[in-house]
């Protein structure tokens, strides 16, 4: 979405969609968070809870990292180089982009629920309270942005970018996530906005940096 056909980072378009999320997210803590989070939670289900089971970022990264360690294995045992001369084939594969694709988002993603400290919605259902809590180490204050949706949309929008017949399919699949996660009850509409947007960062600059290095 924010890098070109050459694998380079389009700038003009980062810019154009980190201010649509800024403005996103404001309009959603001051406007359409608490309308759309009540309309979504209408249909929460179990599907939605296992596709939040599914597709943390836990379990990204876990996936991603394993598939990554058998296929660097792999190219051990069947090449003469030395362990360390295989990293170049390895940078280039799906496993590692997908696996630094999810582990970039997830780090931004880490700081920023601790700088920004957004209560959950579980405040807002109990108690009616809504607020942010800036440094907070507590799991209940770190509500924004949706790690699930930056992790999946990460892995995901990479998933697209090296299988581009099946990028409708990765995008639905990642905005099903996100969506699912605000129907649990678990995340505000706008910290899947800039969950999402982180995601999609995360790939493209991945894709741009390993195309760089070739």
């Amino acid at each position: 979405m924010f890098i070109t056909r050459e694998n380079k980072l389009n700038w003009s378009r980062i810019l154009i969609g980190a201010t649509l999320t800024v403005v996103s997210v404001f309009a959603g803590i001051f406007w359409f968070d608490i309308p759309v989070f009540n309309l979504l939670r209408r249909f929460d289900c179990v599907s939605c809870e296992y596709i939040s089971e599914i597709f943390g970022a836990k379990v990204w990264l876990v996936v991603s990292f394993v598939a990554l360690c058998v296929f660097y294995v792999r190219k051990f045992l069947h090449s003469k180089k030395k362990f360390s001369d295989i990293y170049g084939r390895v940078k280039n594969s799906y496993a590692f982009m997908i696996f630094a694709s999810v582990f970039l988002a997830s780090f931004v993603g880490i700081i920023l629920k601790v700088l920004i400290g957004r209560a959950r919605p579980v405040f807002y259902e109990a108690l009616g309270m809504t607020g942010f809590f800036p440094f907070a180490r507590d799991w209940a204050f770190h509500s924004m942005p949706s790690g699930h949706a930056m992790a999946s949309f990460a892995g995901l929008i990479m998933i697209g970018m090296l299988v581009p017949r099946a990028k409708w399919f990765t995008w639905t699949l990642a905005i099903v996530v996100g969506v699912s996660r605000i129907c649990i009850g678990a995340h505000w509409p706008s910290d899947v906005i800039l969950g999402a947007f982180i995601g999609m960062i995360s790939a493209d600059v991945i894709r741009a940096v390993v195309a760089r290095g070739k």
